[in-house]
């Protein structure tokens, strides 16, 4: 007998609100918001499934098999009801289910690796974990592949942010951490600073070489509104391009051990309408 939906997801009960940056929002294609907020849905369950504390990796990674098998059309069923309907939503709009998988893939690893060794084997997680995100919503607004770097970058920059955000959490929570291990070794410190009340010098200046890695793909990403077709999705992007910098700078001020470090809603809203702006006037 196939599970219920309820137990095989394991909703942490976050949403698409309590995200740094707009999900699926009014700045995007009214036709295409339901797409968006199927695909937020899909990456949501997922993701809850790889940090749930009270599941064994195995379990894990079975259960993100099923959804896998869901996104292909194997499995139907009460079970996977959001896997069933991102698939409805990737076969009405001709997207890749790629991306999906693409998520999934890193999510697997979530389930069994705890430690990143170097920068570059961060990015490749990020490449599976966060670009695909910006890469579903090219296609999703049909536009050209050659933009896939500029989305990549930015992606990234936002994933290794949270990260950031979340590496006290991350830590005491799930024993996982994204801070490259050799640059802590480098400052001749480890992991076991995070559980720290807050950053001590060394740990801060790795936190600092890692917010330099995301200005630079920030800049590196910096061209991407300006060559798309769709004026909405520009202004999404250059939104986002404006609260990733503001966060950027945030989490150099701040200290992310002693309080989780996110934008207000003066600062998130200002944001918001320099994207506009620059959607317009692009």
């Amino acid at each position: 007998m196939a599970m219920r939906s309820a137990a095989l997801e394991t909703p942490s009960g976050k949403a698409a609100r309590d995200e740094n940056f707009p999900v699926g929002s009014i700045l995007l294609p009214a036709r295409l918001r339901p797409h968006v907020m199927a695909f937020y849905a899909f990456a949501r369950a997922a993701d809850d499934i790889a940090d749930s504390p009270a599941l064994a990796p195995g379990d894990k990674i079975a259960r993100l098999d099923r959804l896998a098998a869901a996104i292909g059309g194997a499995e139907d069923g009460p079970a996977i009801e959001t896997a069933a309907a991102m698939r409805a939503s990737l076969d009405e709009t001709a997207v890749s289910p790629r991306r999906c998988l693409d998520l999934l893939d890193a999510f697997r690893q979530d389930a069994v690796k705890a430690r990143y060794a170097d920068w570059d084997e961060l990015m490749h997680y990020c490449d599976r974990s966060a670009a695909p995100v910006g890469r579903y919503l090219l296609d999703l607004h049909g536009e050209d592949e050659a933009l896939y770097p500029l989305s990549d970058a930015l992606c990234n920059a936002l994933q290794v942010l949270n990260h950031l955000q979340d590496c006290a959490a991350d830590y005491r929570e799930l024993d996982r951490v994204y801070i490259p291990e050799s640059w802590l070794e480098a400052e001749a410190t480890e992991v076991g600073a995070l559980a720290a009340a807050d950053c001590d010098r060394a740990l801060r200046r790795v936190l600092d070489r890692m917010l330099d890695g995301v200005d630079e793909l920030l800049g590196t990403a910096a061209p991407l509104a300006a060559g798309l077709k769709s004026r909405r999705l520009a202004m999404e992007a250059a939104a986002i391009q404006a609260i990733a910098r503001k966060l950027s700078a945030l989490l150099r001020r701040g200290d992310p051990l002693a309080a989780r470090i996110r934008l207000g809603r003066a600062a998130y809203a200002a944001c918001i309408a320099e994207g506009i702006w620059k959607g317009l006037v692009r």
